[in-house]
């Protein structure tokens, strides 16, 4: 079996790849996808596809790579937003822990936490102290259930014991518009979305959802560093195969990947959209999505929140 794997990995690949996009063109995944492509299909000698497959929280599209032949000619760019909707929905095709073989990481995407000048709200100690003073007056936004940003709102609310209600919209243009009103008081908002508006004054940076202090923001402190130890909420993106694919495929394409994810173009490309570019081995990722995968879990559970 070791020889056959071995020999598949030599000839490997033998006929052009698809990369399908769980989502719509023009997200966060599907530029990634398409910015790689070209370097990717330059270094394997065969054209790359990127193929988009939306819907359901993107479990059509990865519904469809789990079933796909684990010969590495069809790849999946997705976002930690498929361990949440794997607790969020009932009955999902697939388990996002057995069904892939995780590749690498590609991008993170920082969050940071704002909120409109009219709540005065100056401080992460402003914020969780007039929500327990009032809990469940706070309102805060967020581009629908399930998402990034209303996930990392509620493991903010676990880890500081407060309570703030959830305004969700469809999409992220509703909320950030009604932040910006002060129609709501508080929001995670992408980092590079909200600091034009920070820098306007019309909206307060209160944290990052990072680990650490974000180079585009390094005046705002990080959650964990304010004393909210546990808050690290950023997005990730990252490449995943079929499981069952074999190793030698999966070490070939990080190889790539990793080339590709340091170039300098690729860097600057990606942070014209907010984010950050990245690469991990496939242990790596496959512990990350480990660790993310029980974190939403618990906070669905405990939080009892279900898709709409």
């Amino acid at each position: 079996m070791l020889s056959a794997s071995r020999a598949l990995a030599q000839v490997y690949p033998s006929q052009p790849i698809k990369v399908v996009v769980p989502f719509t063109p023009g997200t966060g995944m599907d530029m990634i996808a398409r910015t790689v492509a070209p370097k990717l299909s330059e270094r394997l000698g065969q054209p790359i596809v990127v193929e988009n497959k939306p819907g359901a929280s993107g479990n059509i599209g990865a519904e469809m790579v789990a079933r796909s032949a684990p010969d590495g000619h069809t790849v999946m760019i997705t976002a930690n937003t498929m361990l949440i909707a794997a607790s969020l929905y009932r009955n999902v095709p697939f388990d996002p822990l057995t069904d892939f073989s995780p590749i690498s990481l590609a991008a993170w995407g920082t969050l940071l936490l704002t909120a409109n000048p009219k709540a005065n709200i100056n401080s992460v100690a402003d914020l969780i102290a007039q929500a327990k003073a009032s809990p469940g007056k706070l309102t805060y936004a967020s581009p629908g259930v399930g998402t990034p940003h209303h996930m990392s709102m509620e493991l903010f609310k676990d880890l500081t014991g407060t309570n703030l209600l959830h305004v969700p919209y469809k999409g992220s243009a509703g909320a950030l518009t009604d932040l910006l009103s002060g129609e709501v008081n508080v929001g995670f908002v992408p980092i590079h979305v909200a600091m034009p508006h920070v820098k306007a004054g019309r909206l307060k940076a209160l944290a990052v959802g990072s680990a650490k202090r974000h180079p585009n923001a390094p005046d705002v402190p990080s959650l964990q560093e304010l004393g909210v130890k546990g808050a690290d909420v950023d997005m990730w993106y990252a490449f995943m195969a079929p499981k069952g694919t074999p190793a030698p495929v999966v070490s070939k394409l990080d190889s790539e990947l990793r080339a590709i994810l340091s170039l300098p173009e690729i860097k600057s490309n990606f942070e014209k959209q907010g984010m950050d570019a990245a690469s991990s081995s496939p242990e790596e990722l496959n512990a990350l999505m480990r660790r993310d995968h029980a974190r939403w879990a618990a906070v669905i559970k405990k939080n009892n929140i279900t898709a709409e």
